[in-house]
């Protein structure tokens, strides 16, 4: 059964219920995944590597977050100087390839020009079906890339296609998007906070 699957009298109580989803929803992530995700990243990052992501929609505006906080935010207090880029914020070569060549190829086009064998590809899909985000996934794969999927509803061909898979197991996309960013976050503070200074962490920000 979907969430909402009734009205309610109340934003409050509407909004309880959101709550409990985001709990429920947290609780289903896979902490191994997780693991396995961020000891990726970090491995990426301290070699030197680039670090790709994309989505659509509401999913491309965590893509553009993710490069605020895995670069500028892992680099404070760390030494890093990580190489985060975001398929979805480029928007003039992202709609000359939608119009020259298909919208399908956005991302794994932009992979064809930049990407290398070692770097590693993010991808944002609440269905884990966007055709886009499929094949950016295929390519990244052929071509000696690693790669985390997050996913949500049913997890759809990049929960099957990725290395990683940080699986949502929530319904609503509203939930998954916020778990997403969730996810986002706690990855970038936590590659952040195992390389810092141990003694910076509780003088810190995060």
């Amino acid at each position: 059964m979907s969430f909402p699957d009734r009205p309610y009298d109340s934003i409050a109580g509407f909004f309880d219920a959101y709550a409990g989803q985001l709990a429920a929803a947290a609780a289903s992530v896979s902490r191994e995944a997780l693991d396995r995700a961020q000891a990726l990243l970090g491995e990426a990052i301290g070699r030197d590597a680039h670090v790709y992501a994309c989505g659509n929609g509401g999913s491309a505006a965590i893509s553009n977050h993710l490069v605020c906080d895995h670069a500028r935010g892992v680099s404070a207090d760390t030494g890093l100087r990580p190489r985060v880029h975001s398929l979805s914020a480029t928007v003039e070569i992202l709609t000359a390839i939608a119009n020259d060549v298909d919208y399908a190829e956005v991302f794994a086009h932009q992979l064809k020009l930049l990407a290398r064998p070692g770097d590693v590809l993010v991808t944002i899909s609440s269905s884990g079906n966007s055709e886009n985000v499929v094949r950016a996934v295929e390519w990244a794969r052929a071509n000696g890339m690693a790669t985390i999927a997050m996913t949500g509803f049913g997890g759809g061909r990049t929960a099957a296609l990725a290395d990683v898979n940080l699986h949502v197991a929530a319904d609503n996309y509203g939930v998954v998007e916020d778990l997403h960013q969730s996810l986002m976050h706690v990855l970038a503070q936590y590659i952040r906070l195992a390389r810092m200074p141990a003694a910076l962490v509780s003088e810190r920000n995060f």
